[in-house]
């Protein structure tokens, strides 16, 4: 699709609902309150990998434990002081004195579903169900929850998420604004960095259309009353005024459109981070946080991975002799090997990794025992989550687990004790309520993790 087009989906993904029930007095004192702690990082890069990495084959192995348990691949020492990490990410190993693990997440949800709608919301599902179900009465996602507090003022948009929508059937809650309204949705687009001619569609204009036309004939007004029938009854699809002034606002804005620009990039720096996908998506990453934007989700992969071999996520049982070590080791390794460690290098070459916080984690681990097919199982009571930049410690433990990473021996931490860190890291008070269609108020996040803080 080459002309920006006011379609539905376009309009709703730049920002276009009402406020839903939320009242002025309330945002300002939202947004107060997300003034009242002091900032440790500007911007959030998450990776989310989708599928569930074990944690025992990257950054909690246990050489001590029995064979049924122990990773065939062997621990190697690290940049950090006591810190060992997987022999298949030797370059990862010499930055982890950037990095804080958490080795002590946990919780009960064992279905992708419900375990990423956890991960992404920092709020409990109300049940662990595969069949969970996208609702608004679900929790937002994190980057909706800053615009909704601490928006940017910037030009940018305040939170980007790409380049899939996530699902194991169903799409998995917790990838939208929810009940906050469509107007602090991620900016979301779905066209893969890594194509030859990657662009996005809205922000270019019609062929022949110019700006001056734009304002003056509303084309867009043209576009939105031909979904008159749609607006009538969708309450999604309200505030078509806010959305006709920051569509404008982008497609005006040079410093928007550079941002997004990978072309500009040398390809010195695009071969580092690799061509694929995930690659170019984590570069594209680095530019949004370096143009201003405040949160950006960089999913993995738009699949678990099941019994595919050569993409999708970390969901590796074995099935059909797709062995877990196989594609691990062909896979999603030695991707994470490349991009993880030449983000952090770029964020850091740049002085952006001090303001920028970077997390990457999965929606939970894998089981401590390694099953029939020579791989492992879905496990939420124990994993880890690795946390780098923007104001935490760098080689850095917090929490054990037991001899065999199944479960936490000390000090576990849910996934809202996470979003309360990630919030608290961003100045916005963990504490704050935000109210859901009900008028409910609904506090964001759980306990902070002090301790990761520098």
């Amino acid at each position: 699709m080459n002309a920006f087009s006011l379609n539905r989906r376009s309009a709703l993904r730049v920002g276009g609902a009402g406020m839903l029930g939320l009242t002025m007095p309330r945002i300002l004192a939202g947004q107060d309150a997300a003034g009242t702690i002091k900032p440790h990082a500007k911007s959030v890069i998450f990776l989310f990998q989708w599928g569930g990495p074990s944690q025992l084959d990257t950054f909690d192995m246990k050489p001590n434990a029995p064979d049924t348990v122990r990773s065939p691949y062997r621990p190697i020492s690290s940049s950090a002081d006591g810190i060992q990490v997987c022999e298949l990410l030797p370059e990862m190993a010499k930055r982890m004195h950037h990095v804080s693990l958490i080795r002590t997440m946990t919780h009960n949800m064992k279905n992708h579903a419900s375990a990423g709608y956890y991960a992404l919301s920092g709020h409990a599902p109300p049940s662990d169900d595969q069949r969970l179900r996208d609702s608004l009465d679900l929790f937002p996602a994190y980057g909706s929850v800053v615009d909704h507090l601490a928006p940017s003022t910037n030009g940018m948009p305040t939170s980007v998420a790409y380049p899939h929508v996530i699902r194991d059937g169903s799409i998995v809650p917790a990838q939208h604004a929810s009940f906050l309204g469509k107007r602090h949705d991620p900016l979301l687009f779905l066209e893969d960095p890594n194509d030859a001619n990657f662009r996005l569609p809205e922000l270019s204009l019609p062929q022949g259309l110019s700006i001056d036309r734009l304002h003056r004939r509303r084309e867009m007004q043209r576009l939105v009353d031909q979904q008159s029938r749609l607006l009538e009854y969708s309450a999604e699809a309200r505030g078509f005024d806010d959305y006709y002034d920051r569509a404008i606002s982008m497609l005006t804005s040079d410093r928007v459109r550079n941002a997004f620009d990978l072309s500009s990039e040398p390809d010195s720096v695009r071969d580092r981070y690799g061509r694929t996908s995930y690659g170019q998506s984590c570069l594209m990453a680095r530019r949004l946080v370096e143009s201003g934007v405040k949160f950006v989700t960089v999913y993995f992969s738009d699949s678990i991975g099941g019994r595919r071999v050569n993409d999708g996520g970390w969901d590796t049982h074995g099935f059909d002799n797709t062995r877990m070590y196989e594609i691990v080791n062909n896979y999603q390794l030695p991707i994470t090997d490349q991009t993880l460690p030449t983000l952090l290098d770029d964020l850091e070459e740049r002085g952006l990794l001090d303001e920028t916080l970077v997390v990457w984690m999965g929606e939970f681990g894998r089981t401590p025992e390694i099953n029939k097919n020579l791989s492992r199982d879905h496990w939420p009571q124990c994993y880890t989550a690795l946390l780098a930049g923007g104001g935490v410690k760098g080689g850095y433990v917090y929490g054990k687990s037991d001899e065999r990473a199944k479960f936490p021996e000390e000090k576990p931490v849910k996934p809202e004790d996470l979003a309360a860190t990630i919030f608290q890291l961003l100045g916005i008070d963990p504490g704050t309520e935000i109210y859901d269609r009900n008028d409910r108020p609904l506090v964001i996040g759980g306990n902070t993790i002090h301790d990761v803080i520098a």
